[in-house]
């Protein structure tokens, strides 16, 4: 008995998935799949600032 209360379930997850699919589709989502691959090996890495400077920025908000 319990397998017809699994059934609903699956199908609720099934059509859930696939609004997540259609919904990515929508809006663009899947529009440039290389570009990540590439920024990733072309974009200039920026070294981290000191964690002291990270520390007195979050301790002292600024006057402005």
């Amino acid at each position: 008995m319990s397998y017809l209360f699994l059934i609903p379930v699956s199908i609720a997850l099934g059509l859930t998935g696939l609004g997540a699919f259609f919904w990515s589709m929508r809006h663009n989502q899947y529009e440039d799949l290389d570009g990540a691959g590439a920024r990733i090996l072309t974009t200039p890495d920026q070294p981290l600032p000191p964690l002291e400077l990270l520390r007195n920025s979050h301790a002292q908000p600024d006057a402005g």
